[in-house]
């Protein structure tokens, strides 16, 4: 027990070590772990063994960091990247493990087409870990929301597409078993990750305490996935909903406090977790080559397949990005012509008040029914304006197109899926290699690149249009904030100077209020209650102001009018202004 104690003490250590020395490095801290762990395998004795079984990685480690960055993930932007995330999702990897399967079959004798379309099943995925590495570098944010997207998804047709193969191995094939093993799978997943989401904040809205709250959090991923495996659905894909769905209402339904418990200690998960699968992953490789030389299998021949392999998937994957980006641009082109004709009907959206007052609408429609009709249609165009705007100031050109070639880097589900190939496999332990060297080599070679890559293929930025932008756009955002708090009325009790500083943190001297010797004193104070009630009264008045912007905010979030990054920073504010004002004058209360 002392020495895994001491390990797990050892292991933090480094893992702390290499977040802080990676960037000042220039390496992204991922790669100083797996090459931390290579090291650590092939000269210490005590390592040379270590093994970690699949089953810990698949429903123990992914499932929770899948969850982590799911709920942060800006889901408009993952809305609108939908569909190119799915062609990389499923299309990429179903034809990347069909084109290593034939690859596999002609460089390894006596495999077998089957077994080969399993290997490649295995390489195919993307990581979302790995991903992680791509957000380090200036890179795109629809590039970010793309691959992001990708690595959370493109694991359901990935172990479906492995389990086809393992069981075409013993009985016949069948296309269309396949695509309804992968229908299944994913419609069950999304059903449970659904429930489960909507469920977790449906319970926690109700607990006050953030401490027990994140908590109740952390079970979550966990909640959606073993349910869904037991079941025969992809437990990664109902982790990666659940966190989606918890993302994009846990702002309108849990409290600042508990958002931000939660945010501070998810970090603290996603840096151990998302360490120590890098960490693992070197430190198996001693046991990898162990295993290879005891079936005396050659490791130089299975390094060059693995070689040939990465090399092979590079290809694909830009064979692929090629004409997904050429579709993507020709929407692009589509949208932007359509888009003062949407400007037409969105200036044409303003509802007759007669219509309003009558006693029915001409199509059959109450007044209020008619104007929750014009508010969604409204919404819809606004949508898609913020859309097309998007589109066009985000443009997809070759070089991002590099990036995201790229940026396809593989990790701990190759590694994890390897290892859950059956004892019985034809030559597991070289196959099984063969996939550690594909992962390595990934993350060495093209996460140690590609932030230099990005770099150098940069575009020219022009600050000034940059900035230009980015100030009218925080203009438009206070512009909204401001009409927004304009419509909470402000309370009679209120003096002039509290309601011109309604949203304001400082209008109000807290100190006065806050507990210690003005408590003690309260009843020699003949102000005091008329102060207090006031300091009462305003602080109400600003929590709702504060609801109304937030409301406010997230409409526009749903809409897409803003830059997310943006958003997000916006409605920190809010949250640490509201936590402020909730804690002012608590300890004389």
């Amino acid at each position: 027990m002392t020495e895994l104690l001491i390990v797990m003490v050892v292991a933090l250590v480094v893992i702390a070590g290499a977040t802080l020395v990676g960037p000042r490095l220039g390496v992204a801290s991922p790669l100083v772990l797996v090459a931390i762990g290579v090291v650590a395998s092939l000269v210490v004795p005590a390592f040379s063994s270590v093994e970690i079984g699949p089953e810990l990685i698949l429903l123990g480690i992914l499932p929770p960091l899948l969850y982590s960055t799911a709920v942060s993930l800006p889901t408009m932007n993952f809305r609108r990247e939908f569909g190119a995330i799915s062609g990389l999702s499923v299309a990429l990897v179903v034809g990347t493990s069909l084109i290593l399967g034939v690859f596999f079959t002609l460089v390894i004798p006596g495999l077998g087409f089957a077994w080969g379309v399993a290997l490649g099943a295995i390489i195919s995925p993307t990581d979302a870990v790995a991903a992680s590495i791509v957000k380090q570098t200036p890179v795109s944010k629809r590039v970010v929301a793309m691959l992001d997207g990708e690595s959370l998804l493109n694991d359901a047709s990935a172990l479906t597409l492995l389990r086809a193969a393992i069981v075409a191995t013993a009985a016949s094939f069948s296309f269309w078993g396949v695509v309804a093993s992968f229908t299944y799978s994913v419609i069950v997943a999304l059903l449970i990750g659904g429930a489960v989401g909507w469920l977790n904040l449906e319970v926690r809205k109700r607990i006050t305490d953030p401490t027990v709250n994140t908590a109740l959090s952390f079970t979550v991923p966990f909640v959606a996935a073993i349910p869904a495996e037991l079941v025969g659905a992809s437990g990664l894909v109902a982790a990666v909903v659940a966190g989606l769905v918890t993302g994009v209402r846990a702002a309108r339904v849990l409290s600042p406090q508990n958002r931000l418990s939660d945010s501070q200690n998810w970090r603290m998960i996603e840096l151990v977790l998302e360490g120590g699968i890098f960490l693992l992953m070197g430190l198996q490789i001693s046991s990898v080559l162990t295993d290879v030389e005891n079936d005396n299998a050659g490791i130089k021949a299975a390094l060059l397949i693995a070689v040939g392999a990465l090399v092979l998937t590079v290809l694909v994957r830009a064979a692929f990005v090629a004409p997904l980006l050429a579709v993507l641009s020709y929407r692009s082109r589509r949208h932007a012509k359509m888009k003062p004709r949407m400007q037409v009907i969105q200036n044409r959206l303003t509802t007759p008040q007669e219509i309003l007052d009558a006693p029915e609408h001409p199509s059959g429609l109450t007044p209020t029914k008619s104007a929750r009709y014009v508010d969604r249609v409204t919404s819809l165009v606004t949508r898609s304006l913020a859309d097309i705007d998007y589109f066009l100031h985000e443009p997809l050109g070759w070089r991002e197109g590099t990036t995201v070639v790229w940026a396809g880097m593989r990790g701990a589900i190759t590694v994890a899926a390897a290892q859950s190939l059956p004892i019985d496999t034809p030559l597991r332990s070289t196959l099984v290699l063969i996939a550690f060297a594909v992962a390595v080599l990934s993350l060495l070679v093209q996460g140690g690149t590609i932030g230099a890559l990005v770099r150098r293929i940069a575009p020219a930025v022009d600050d000034a249009v940059v900035d230009e932008r980015a100030t009218a756009e925080r203009t438009r955002l206070f512009a909204l904030l401001k009409a927004s708090a304009a419509t909470v009325p402000t309370p009679a009790a209120l003096s002039v100077e509290a309601e011109v500083g309604a949203v304001e943190i400082g209008a109000v001297d807290g100190n006065q209020l806050d507990g210690g010797d003005h408590a003690a004193t309260a009843d020699d104070d003949a102000d005091y209650a008329p102060r207090r009630a006031r300091f009462e009264a305003d602080k109400q008045h600003r929590l709702e102001v504060i609801g109304a912007q937030r409301t406010a905010l997230l409409d526009a979030r749903d809409n897409g009018i803003f830059d997310a990054d943006l958003l997000e920073n916006a409605l920190d504010n809010l949250d640490a202004t509201q936590i402020t004002l909730e804690m002012r004058g608590k300890s004389d209360v």
